[in-house]
């Protein structure tokens, strides 16, 4: 009975947001489940309900939050393009309001120099880029792009991206602030991309 209090109380959900924040914070070696439990006025013993180590708990915060980014970049699928917008350039804009507007989970997913956690990393940022590169090339022309530009194109967008992310992220700004920059950078990103007729 005190057990499922404790899972009830202490929600896993609330476990990953505190352990996410931490981390970011403090840096992953510094933090214990101790300190994690300390923080969130339980025990650590509370902790194992749910996870069985640290690492564990970092893995599922790496899994959730590239769950998240991947369910925004397969939502764009749904949007009708605009006359404003193509595809994309919303894709990418999508990608840059994440990043922006949840800057320590990105920091985690993308910007760790940590090696234990890049292991940790390595594979969601792998099926990301290729969810990314997937959406890219589905809205390219493909018969004015040789196979070496299909991969190399989405590629380069992802970088280019993630360079504006890495820039302002450090100025600790909404996607909203700097809405019109980021505009800015994705139109010149796809200026001379080779986009079918009607989507441009």
């Amino acid at each position: 009975m005190a057990r499922r209090a404790v899972e009830q109380e202490l929600s896993r959900e609330r476990i990953l947001e505190a352990a996410r924040h931490l981390f970011i914070t403090k840096g992953y070696r510094a933090i214990s489940m101790r300190s994690i439990g300390q923080h969130l006025g339980y025990s650590h013993g509370s902790l194992y309900y749910h996870f069985k180590e640290k690492a564990e708990l970092f893995y599922a915060i790496v899994i959730e939050d590239f769950g998240y980014l991947s369910s925004c970049l397969n939502s764009v699928m749904n949007v009708p393009e605009t006359e404003e917008f193509t595809r994309t350039e919303l894709l990418l804009l999508e990608f840059i309001r994440f990043g922006l507007d949840h800057p320590h989970q990105y920091e985690i997913m993308f910007m760790t120099r940590d090696e234990e956690l890049l292991a940790y990393c390595r594979n969601e940022q792998g099926r990301c880029l290729e969810l990314f590169a997937s959406i890219v090339r589905g809205h390219l022309d493909q018969s004015l792009h040789t196979e070496e530009s299909l991969n190399s194109v989405p590629l380069s967008l992802f970088l280019s991206a993630h360079g504006f992310i890495s820039y302002y992220i450090q100025e600790k700004v909404s996607f909203e602030e700097v809405h019109d920059a980021a505009v800015r950078h994705v139109r010149i990103l796809c200026e001379n991309l080779h986009l079918p007729a009607s989507r441009r």
